[in-house]
């Protein structure tokens, strides 16, 4: 009785780990995951200022049609 007693706890145990490890990615990597997918998907839509010297990083977006909603995306040049 003590070892299947031992096996449950083990089994509670593995399950409340694997429940622990599912609410952290739902919680704290998703949305971080989502977003980063969000701003690459309205990235490659938007219309980018051109870069005013070699060394950009960033330049300033927008949308076609919304001037007055800028966003800052990679210069891919």
């Amino acid at each position: 009785m003590k070892e299947a007693s031992g096996e449950l706890n083990m089994s509670v145990v593995i399950i409340v780990a694997i429940g622990a490890m599912a609410a952290f990615f739902y919680f704290t990597l998703w949305p971080m995951i989502r977003t980063n997918m969000n701003q690459t998907a309205n990235c490659s839509k938007a219309i980018c200022n051109s870069c005013p010297s070699r060394n950009c990083k960033e330049v300033d977006c927008h949308m076609k049609g919304d001037t007055s909603h800028t966003f800052k995306c990679v210069w891919k040049g």
